[in-house]
């Protein structure tokens, strides 16, 4: 048995057990017994090239990376999660998103941005000031609503991907890579949430974590970390002021809590929670504002904007650019441009190619 047999069935099994399959559920997909699968994971049989393409299938994943190591971020999580326990879909998708992005980087792509590393906050007056920070650096004013915070946050080298992994699925991750991250928003969720949730994920790449998985953002019972950077993506998308300036409260609760909830684009939770830490209205009107539901006839009457961010699926603009780049010089198939656009295109969709000149022959036969 040679050493790359014996790597790919290492690979085999890690990618198996990662998509929560048994052997036997396994071998059944790819059309072995499980008897050959078990000999391949225990570097006792060689896999063909047709087996690995079939595996490759399964597994969701491109046969390529049977032979690469993925990001050192995602290697680090691997190594810290429980053996032998699978890996949620999220994560998966995350890793997919984080090749695809350092592959484009390879070929010329495109190049990140060097990640903005904050200081991570040790106090919950220092997460405000973190998010004042990350404001500036995103180039939204002081009171200004955090609109289009996908589009902002490629401006600090992380890009923002909504996909649908179910209302039982983690709410959001994120990958630091050598330059630049990759965050992953679960599009299942409304959109308050799905904005937290990026803020949230934000916040990791910001402060420097490698890899993450955050199943429900912003409910307690929550670790200190996780605690400070709620607060931090919280005050991202409500700055202390906007409250301090424009919250009446009283009477006027309701239509206060209506009108921000949709001014900064966050859910009434989110809205809720603010008034708390920052010791702003009384325990009441929090409690009113959670139970508060936003309705067609506050639209019309409030003259409220209905917005709809970071709806699935969503590709950045800044990859979506760099995938039809490389399609364009030809560095790619347009069958592998589709696989890097998540086949959220299909090939009509793509750019017509440059007619190539009469003599260009030459430069392949001379």
């Amino acid at each position: 048995m040679s050493r790359d047999s014996e790597h790919l069935g290492t690979r085999v099994a890690a990618a198996r057990r990662d998509a929560g399959l048994t052997q036997a559920e396994c071998a059944t997909r790819v059309g072995l017994d499980r008897s050959a699968l078990a000999k391949i994971e225990t570097h006792k049989r060689s896999i063909s090239a047709t087996e690995l393409v079939r595996f490759a299938k399964v597994f969701d994943m491109r046969v390529e990376w049977f032979f690469e190591d993925a990001p050192q971020a995602v290697l680090s999580r691997r190594n810290a999660a429980e053996p032998g326990a699978p890996s949620p879909g999220i994560d998966r998708f995350t890793e997919r998103i984080a090749r695809e992005v350092e592959f484009l980087g390879r070929i010329g792509g495109f190049e990140l941005l060097t990640t903005p590393a904050l200081e991570f906050p040790d106090t919950a007056e220092g997460a405000e000031s973190a998010a004042d920070d990350a404001r500036g650096r995103l180039d939204y004013d002081r009171e200004e609503p955090a609109v289009g915070l996908d589009a902002r946050v490629a401006n600090v080298g992380l890009l923002a991907f909504s996909w649908e992994f179910g209302e039982d699925g983690a709410d959001g991750a994120s990958v630091l890579l050598e330059r630049g991250g990759v965050a992953v928003v679960n599009g299942s969720n409304q959109t308050g949430r799905r904005r937290l949730t990026l803020a949230h994920e934000l916040g990791h790449y910001l402060f420097g974590d490698e890899f993450t998985t955050d199943w429900r953002v912003a409910e307690a019972p929550v670790a200190k970390r996780e605690g400070r950077i709620d607060r931090f993506a919280r005050a991202l998308l409500l700055p202390s002021a906007v409250l301090k300036h424009n919250w009446r409260g009283g009477e006027d609760t309701r239509v206060d809590a209506v009108r921000l909830a949709s001014e900064y684009r966050v859910d009434m939770t989110t809205l809720a929670r603010r008034l708390d830490e920052l010791g702003i209205g009384t325990p009441e009107e929090s409690a009113r504002v959670r139970s508060t539901h936003t309705g067609r006839a506050d639209i019309v009457d409030l003259g409220l904007l209905v917005a709809d961010e970071l709806a699935p699926p969503l590709l950045p603009d800044a990859y979506v650019k760099a995938v039809l780049n490389v399609y364009r010089r030809e560095e790619v198939s347009a069958a592998r441009a589709l696989g890097l656009l998540l086949d959220t295109w299909t090939e009509d969709d793509l750019p017509d190619l440059a007619p190539l000149p009469a003599d260009a022959i030459w430069s392949f036969v001379s």
